[in-house]
């Protein structure tokens, strides 16, 4: 394993404006990306992004998934934004990552290029929701498919649950960017995700990001929240 520092992903999902920049100024100091998702960017527009997201590296976690003339020309619109990173859905297929792909280097310079994320399964699915959607032979096998058929095709990156990070730095080495969300300090509510991690573990397993939302946004204080997350980290 490599001596890579993990990063943390303060994840700011409310529809208001003002409470998304009242967080964000609270986890600047300790968060290094901000993530703005589809209930922000649906409920307040793009300009409100753009606002927010003013001298902070973004993470843009709208999880395109449709055919690929279409993923490639809404990655288009979103230049004028310029994230950090940007999530797509691997489940979309080859041509659609690669679409993807070729967006991105067609409308942003290699200077300001957004990574870009394939989402392999949510962390709200475990191996019984999954198989209700019809994948078999079980998790880790389908994140296994999803992530070689993205990185293959572009992706310079994954989002996977933290359970699935071993696996896939033993398949795949340390050049993919992992990016975990699922993630709960110890002792905070899982809510409705079903594959978690504490930030420490994620680390230890390989993230390189990790992404947390409501035991920050949700606590007393915010700012405290992501600092005592970062400490953890940093151990």
């Amino acid at each position: 394993m490599s001596d890579r520092r993990t990063r943390l992903i303060a994840a700011l999902d409310t529809r208001d404006p003002r409470e998304a920049s009242r967080w964000a100024d609270a986890v600047t100091p300790h968060a290094s990306a901000i993530k703005l998702g589809l209930e922000f960017v649906y409920a307040a527009g793009l300009e409100a992004v753009s606002e927010i997201a003013a001298g902070r590296a973004l993470f843009l976690d709208l999880k395109l998934h449709d055919i690929p003339n279409t993923v490639g020309a809404a990655i288009g619109s979103l230049s004028r934004i310029s994230p950090a990173m940007l999530t797509i859905h691997a489940s979309g297929g080859a041509a659609m990552v690669a679409a993807a792909s070729h967006a991105l280097n067609e409308n942003f310079s290699s200077e300001n290029r957004p990574v870009l994320l394939a989402v392999t399964v949510l962390t709200s699915l475990d191996d019984a929701a999954l198989a209700a959607t019809g994948v078999e032979g079980g998790m880790r096998s389908q994140v296994l498919r999803l992530a070689d058929l993205a990185l293959r095709n572009g992706a310079d990156g994954l989002v996977c649950s933290a359970h699935e990070l071993a696996a896939l730095r033993a398949e795949f080495g340390d050049s993919p960017v992992l990016v975990t969300p699922g993630i709960r300090p110890q002792g905070a509510a899982a809510g409705d995700q079903k594959r978690v991690m504490t930030p420490g573990e994620a680390r230890d397993a390989g993230a390189d990001w990790i992404v947390v939302g409501r035991p920050v946004t949700g606590a007393a204080d915010p700012g405290a929240a992501a600092a005592a997350i970062a400490r953890e980290l940093a151990e």
